[in-house]
């Protein structure tokens, strides 16, 4: 398909890419930075209206761009994350005024970039919008100019995000040394032969082990809790669902679409990599007293079932993948907000804080405490749908083992969400300051609670879309 054609194609791509230079522009003009913060949420809202599902699956730009039911799901996910990140960023007190307006428009250039990482079928492209994202990563989460701790997980970031690329490029040069070939599909038909079955083993590894980083993987997570802790919290509830769920449909692509054949290698290294981070993530989260840490290593945690679903590499497992990201995604960003409205009271955010939530504000605590229901995995929220079918497709796949594993972390990870809805209940308060009303604040969260619960109830449309989103 030509240049021309493909823009045809690209309009919804091409309207947010515009908004976010807009924005840019206006910030210069513009006094009330948050009036910045409504136009992106506008953009936003108006490209998920442009966005159409493909009628067939379309190679836009010579290969470059892959429109597809898949790249669809996941254009409407990161639009979604991305203007609810926007929504609860307004009501974000240590937001640096003067650096507002740039602020929402770098969280637009994010929409686009995570688009195109979620199309890429293209080596070259996907390198390129994996950098791209994580240059856009780096800069947000050192946004607090004033603020050294943020500055320092800025630089642990990019200093592990660089050695996770250089990883992943290796083993995608390998591949193209092999097949002289940087598209997915064509790779796949060449390197089935004998000879480059152990070549292709290698890259294999090596972009686990890249991809492993943006989906903070275990042993490639260690980055995580110490840039979530002192990142915006803003930014810190957009890194644990954003490039994350992205991260999930670029691993799902590659796995499926580029080494499919060689399934029966790679699924004991996923049932390895799932156990390993589901483990390490609820573990280390019981002795945690920073509530952003403690959802640094929960995120970590979440992680890892998520693999349940690739490891199983079925139908219902590959569809747990799309279900759970969707879940865990309306899930955590609604945990995060809890955290940034009792933030903007508190000035900390220190769990033994939270004592006495329950009497001080009823709807703060009955909101997170959903949504720590949710992330359990317990009905009747999303959570609970989510874990239902990756436990279902490691069962189908006679994974057992995985399952268990599983099973005895999802006890685990129970019982330190409760231990924060135990100190929202049954401990005294220590702080008495009124709990001040955020209309963008209240507003996302009665929108992320509405959407846990009624996918909890009524998750056939979901499930539904899912299904004819699946690449198998």
């Amino acid at each position: 398909m030509t240049i021309a054609d493909s823009l045809r194609y690209f309009v919804p791509e091409i309207f947010l890419l515009s908004g976010a230079f807009l924005a840019l522009m206006l910030d210069l003009f513009i006094k009330n930075k948050k009036a910045i913060g409504f136009f992106a949420i506008l953009i936003l809202i108006l490209t998920l209206y442009l966005a159409r599902t493909p009628p067939v699956p379309m190679d836009l730009f010579f290969g470059f761009f892959r429109l597809d039911v898949f790249t669809h799901f996941f254009r409407l996910t990161a639009l979604g994350i991305l203007a609810v990140t926007v929504l609860i960023s307004l009501s974000y007190k240590p937001l640096i005024k003067s650096y507002e307006g740039e602020y929402y428009s770098l969280l637009l250039f994010m929409a686009f970039a995570l688009i195109l990482m979620a199309a890429s079928t293209n080596l070259l492209a996907l390198f390129l919008h994996i950098e791209f994202v994580s240059i856009l990563s780096y800069l947000l989460v050192g946004f607090l100019k004033n603020d050294a701790r943020s500055k320092e997980a800025s630089m642990k970031y990019l200093l592990f995000g660089s050695l996770a690329s250089g990883i992943m490029l290796y083993g995608m040069s390998l591949l193209f040394g092999v097949t002289g070939s940087l598209d997915l599909e064509t790779i796949r038909s060449k390197i089935i032969d004998p000879p480059y079955f152990m070549i292709s083993l290698i890259s294999l590894f090596l972009l686990l082990a890249g991809l492993g980083f943006k989906i903070s993987m275990a042993p490639f997570h260690m980055w995580a809790p110490d840039v979530y802790e002192a990142a915006p919290t803003p930014i810190a509830a957009f890194l644990t669902v954003g490039p994350k769920a992205i991260g999930f449909a670029v691993l799902y692509r590659v796995l499926m679409v580029g080494f499919g054949w060689m399934a029966w290698k790679w699924k004991p290294l996923l049932i390895f990599f799932s156990i390993l981070t589901m483990t390490i993530g609820n573990i280390v989260a019981i002795s945690q007293g920073n509530i952003k840490r403690l959802l640094a290593y929960s995120s970590i945690a979440q992680a890892g079932y998520i693999l349940m679903g690739l490891a199983a590499a079925n139908e219902t497992g590959l569809s747990g993948v799309l279900i759970y990201l969707l879940a865990y995604t309306l899930t955590n960003l609604g945990a995060f907000t809890v955290v940034i409205y009792a933030s903007n009271v508190f000035g900390n955010d220190l769990i033994e804080s939270y004592a006495g939530l329950g009497r001080r504000s009823p709807f703060l605590a009955a909101a997170l405490t959903f949504f720590l229901i949710s992330l359990a995995g317990l009905p009747p929220f999303a959570g609970f749908i989510g874990k239902f079918f990756v436990f279902s497709g490691a069962i189908e796949a006679k994974q057992y083992g995985l399952a268990i594993a599983a099973t005895l972390n999802s006890a685990v990870a129970a019982f330190y969400y409760f231990k924060i809805v135990r100190q929202m209940y049954l401990v005294a308060p220590t702080h008495h300051e009124p709990m001040t009303r955020s209309l963008p604040l209240s507003l996302a969260l009665v929108l992320l609670s509405a959407g846990i619960l009624l996918f909890g109830l009524w998750p056939n449309p979901v499930i539904e879309l899912v299904k004819s989103s699946i690449l198998i």
